[in-house]
């Protein structure tokens, strides 16, 4: 689920020396009072939040920070809404089950749009003591926790999609904060890599809830208990892994509530390559989503599998996936921070993507479905590992971070929005899920040609 102002630019310097562009110019240092402030020449090695280099044992816990915050937020997701649910909703009579799960995720997906933009807001003007991203990432898993514990109360339609709708605020509480430390505490010269271990992580998170959650299609409830303690925990742990975060009791905060309610409003400068990324980010997840978001119908009524063979055949792709995205995400995150180079390589992920969907399209089979989820894997660890650090680089205001990321997060709750619709129409119109394949790929291409348009970042 993120954002816009900035006045970060990310291109690259010419010649053979750090990746310093025109982003530099407005990378945010610290004043004693623990407050950002604009200031130019910034050495990208340095931490923003510090002003010094990050240490070994840091840049670990960083590491194991951000790989477990992707992890322990998507793999219950996908639990819930990739495979659990969805099952649920076969068992309800005289419901659609497409239209339902398309009910749920676009309804839901609302709620997200909203919660992002307001916790990355809130998040941006806080003063705890304990840092002002600490507690939102925290408060972040318990809300998610209670949405799942709804959701396993509820017994009709109308309930589950508003404790899905609770799930989406907790996801957006943590993930709105927790995205905005790549800009407030990552050096600008690595976040290229810490970007990849948050994005591949959260396609391997994806992955894993979709294998757990294949195991409880015959026991859902027990599924979705486990799906909401895993999630109670993943702010948790996440704030005890990375580095204590600095106080922010007497940070000078130049954000008032009332900025809140303006957080809504998009960006008017400087913000062609912000809005380009943005729609970029916006085609990427609706192509993934339409059919992503469907593996379960597509096995069960595209390929005309059974309920246990398409468990079974479930569980093989999301290990190839994991592969796959393990080894994508472990060279493209390094290789983008080596190049000086990002949006080449989302915009190569969008047509490998591109290529995987064409396979089920043309072999509706377990083996067309095993070959998208290996290119699959492979591309969206491309994505996922580059396209945070390519989103910060274009960002127009270092100080609004967290309400930025907030607006480009919107494409992915937007895409996530319009993608069930377009699936379940497509599937009204031609009668079937055979064009919902090539419908996503045109979507990926022109994802393509708008990461390619951006000039700032190379």
């Amino acid at each position: 689920m993120v954002d816009e102002n900035k006045d970060r630019r990310g291109g690259p310097a010419d010649g053979a020396g750090a990746r310093i562009g025109e982003n530099i110019k407005a990378m945010a240092s610290v004043d004693e009072t623990g407050g950002a402030v604009a200031n130019q020449g910034v050495d990208p090695s340095l931490a923003p939040d510090t002003g010094r280099r990050l240490n070994s044992a840091e840049k670990v816990r960083f590491a194991i920070g951000f790989v477990l915050v992707s992890l322990l937020w998507a793999a219950p997701f996908t639990m819930g809404s990739g495979v659990l649910l969805p099952q649920i909703f076969n068992s309800l009579h005289g419901v659609s089950a497409e239209a339902a799960l398309g009910t749920m995720n676009s309804i839901g997906c609302v709620f997200a749009l909203v919660a992002n933009v307001v916790f990355g807001a809130l998040s941006d003007m806080s003063r705890f003591r304990v840092g002002k991203r600490t507690p939102w990432i925290v408060l972040g898993g318990i809300i998610g926790a209670l949405g799942f514990l709804l959701v396993i109360q509820s017994h009709t339609l109308p309930m589950i999609i508003f404790g899905w709708c609770i799930v989406q605020v907790g996801i957006n509480c943590l993930i709105a904060p927790a995205v905005a430390v790549l800009s407030d505490r990552i050096p600008e010269s690595t976040r290229g890599t810490y970007s990849a271990l948050y994005g591949a992580s959260q396609v391997i998170g994806q992955q894993l809830g979709t294998i757990i959650g294949s195991s409880f299609m015959a026991n859902i409830h027990t599924g979705l208990v486990v799906a909401m303690i895993i999630f109670l925990f993943s702010g948790i742990l996440t704030v005890l892994i990375w580095p204590r975060e600095k106080s922010a009791a007497n940070t000078v905060v130049e954000r008032t509530w009332a900025d809140v309610g303006r957080s809504f409003i998009p960006p008017t400068k400087n913000c062609r390559d912000f809005y380009l990324a943005l729609l970029g980010r916006f085609t990427f997840v609706v192509g993934c989503f339409m059919i992503q978001g469907y593996q379960l119908y597509i096995l069960q009524k595209y390929c005309h599998m059974s309920d246990a063979q398409a468990a079974s055949t479930l569980k093989v792709m999301a290990l190839i996936s994991v592969v796959t995205t393990i080894l994508a995400s472990v060279v493209s995150g390094p290789l983008s921070d080596f190049l000086h180079r990002r949006k080449v390589i989302v915009a190569t992920s969008c047509l490998i993507l591109a290529v995987g969907i064409l396979f089920p399209f043309l072999m509706p089979t377990a083996t067309g479905m095993y070959f998208y989820a290996a290119l699959a894997g492979i591309g969206n660890g491309c994505y996922m590992s580059v396209d945070q650090a390519l989103n910060v680089d274009v960002l127009p205001n270092a100080k609004e971070a967290g309400k930025d990321l907030g607006i480009l997060n919107l494409a992915n709750t937007i895409g996530q929005v319009i993608a069930p619709g377009c699936t379940t129409l497509v599937i009204g119109v031609f009668g079937g899920y055979r064009m919902i394949f090539p419908v996503a790929i045109v979507c990926l291409l022109v994802g393509t040609v708008f990461i390619m348009m951006i000039r700032k970042v190379k």
